[in-house]
Parts: structure tokens; sequence; C-alpha cells
């Protein structure tokens, strides 16, 4: 593996990750698992996978807990990308060309690969000071088909036994690059209803859906309409101290003195499957003082604001790990 001569070990990961072609609609997930199992058995990891459908893997990478008992924390990403219109690009989407600034231009540096390789950063930085146990199980989970809706992907693996068995207490996922020096930290999302609404989970959704109904009928007998997807999950994630969980991850935010705010995600993300049975899920991507690009032409991500979240990261998932029983 090449890398520049001073370059950070975490970017030159981060990098090779960016290199594997996953873009939709053709994701070359059999070189996606290749690298996905060679970074994690260089950093010492139990890696596993699960096929729920044919050629589109769940990728797994576990760090069992000093009690398993416990319920675990899931470290989630997904390993797909949106398609590229290259003439659109200063650099080839998939070189992880990196600029005089630090700044990275690769499809899936904001989406989400750059999540993905903090959190194994993260644990190579709390491996390297001698922490090798956790109170709780670890997962790290990267799943297939995200941008297409999933549903070959995390719909079909929380029905399994595979799933049951993770024994998940707590998640994390991915959320938004922030323009200023706010982070943002996602506690629910929108309801897609696609011809396209993103409904509120705070809304009302049956007199929202009477509203539709009453228009159709104003606007002629002929007038009907169908759903392609209606998601009606409206549970959230607390962000009260009083939840253990939130408490330590407010606290690590508030320690490392990073300004944050909650808010609801705009769009749809693996997380809603979780929340929809009940799990408690956050989406977090710690990118600030960074132009939102996830799925626009030329996405980069300064390398210096990818080495700051896997700092943030490495103090977040050893304390979310060693949340006392409750």
């Amino acid at each position: 593996m090449t890398s520049d001569k001073n370059e950070d070990v975490a970017v030159t990961w981060f990098r090779k990750y960016l290199r594997v072609n996953t873009e939709q609609p053709n994701p070359d997930y059999q070189k996606c698992k290749e690298f996905l199992f060679e970074y994690g058995k260089e950093l010492g990891l139990d890696c596993w996978y699960k096929d729920c459908v044919p050629g589109k893997p769940m990728i797994g990478m576990t760090i069992p807990g000093t009690d398993p008992s416990l319920p675990s924390l899931l470290l989630y990403s997904h390993t797909d990308v949106v398609p590229t219109f290259r003439e659109h690009w200063t650099h080839d989407p998939y070189e992880a060309y990196k600029d005089e600034h630090g700044n990275i231009y690769a499809r899936g540096a904001q989406d989400m690969k750059c999540v993905g390789a903090q959190y194994l950063e993260a644990i190579r930085r709390i491996h390297k000071v001698g922490k090798r146990n956790f109170l709780r199980t670890v997962h790290i989970l990267f799943g297939p088909d995200e941008e297409i809706g999933a549903a070959e992907g995390i719909q079909q693996f929380v029905k399994t036994q595979k799933f049951k068995d993770l024994n998940i207490g707590y998640s994390l996922d991915e959320g938004l690059a922030s323009e200023d020096d706010t982070y943002k930290v996602y506690y629910g999302e929108r309801c897609t209803w696609w011809f396209d609404v993103r409904v509120v989970p705070t809304e009302n959704l049956q007199a929202l859906e009477a509203r539709i109904q009453e228009w159709c009928k104003q606007a002629g007998p002929d007038v009907t309409y169908e759903f392609i997807l209606q998601d009606k999950n409206t549970n959230l994630t607390p962000t009260t101290k009083d939840d253990p969980w939130w408490n330590v991850l407010s606290s690590v935010l508030e320690e490392e003195n990073c300004k944050y705010s909650t808010e609801i995600f705009i769009g749809a993300t693996d997380s809603r499957y979780l929340r929809a049975r009940g799990y408690k899920a956050i989406g977090f991507s710690p990118m600030i003082n960074t132009p939102v690009l996830l799925h626009d032409h030329n996405e980069f991500l300064n390398e210096k604001v990818f080495l700051r979240g896997v700092e943030i990261y490495t103090k977040l998932i050893e304390r979310l790990a060693n949340v006392p029983k409750h």
C-alpha cells in the first residue's frame, strides 16, 4: 500500500477505501468485502459477513465485551455510493486525489466511507494505547444498497437471527457535514413518502394522508394516488441527559468543546430500519466547516477534518462501549 511519506496511516487507509468502486447501480461488493476483511484483520478484528441476498454482503467486525450479556454498541455505515458524472469532476472520483490543501476528492468522501474508516481508525488508536477490552461488545457493520433503499441490505438483515444475536443497545450511523462550526447530531429522520414527500415524524400522519385523499377527491373521480414507499415510523431517539447513552455521547462532545445541535435528518438513512424496531440510533458524521457535497460533483473531505473525526470517535467509542449496566 502506497502513501505520501508523511501521511497519517488513517488517511492512507481512508483513501484506499475510497478507491474501491462501489457506485450504484453496479457496486463491486466483492472487492469491497475483500478490502474490509483486509482492513479489519490488519487491526486484529474478528471479521464476518452474511449474504441476505447473494452478492450483497453485510460485512461485520466484532470486538467481544467483557460482559457479553449487556446490549452492544453498533457502529454502522453503508458501503455503496451514488453515481458520478465524470465530466463534472476535476479529478477521477475513484483516485482519491489529495490536493495541496489536504482536500481528498472522491465519491464517498462524505457519504459515507469517511465514517466507516473513522470507526476503524478510532479502534486502532484505542488499541495503540493498550486498551483492548470494553465492557460491552462492539459490532462494526457495513451494509449494502443504502443509496437505493436497502431493500436487499439492512431491510433483510434486521429480520435474521444473526441480527438478533448482535444484541444491539445503541447504534451510530451517518449524519451530514456542517458548513459552519457546529456539529449536527440526528435523533430521527423524516418519513419518506414517494411522490416525493419527506414528512417530519412529529406530523400527524393520518391527518396528512386524509388531506391528500381530500385533494384527490376535489380534483375529480378519476384522480387517485399510490405510494411507491410510505414509511410511517415516527420513533425518535432520546436526547436528554437521563438517557445513559445520550448522557455519554453529549458529554464527550462537550468535553471535546464541540458545539452541536440536535436535529431531525432531512432525508432517510438505514437507521430508520433500526428505529422502527425500537432501537436507539443516532446519526453523526463529524465534519464541520465543510461544504455539503454528499451527492454532488467534486465531493471532497479535508484530511484534517477527517482526522479530527477520528479523534472524536476514539473517545466516543470507548466511552459508549463502557456505559455501565442500566
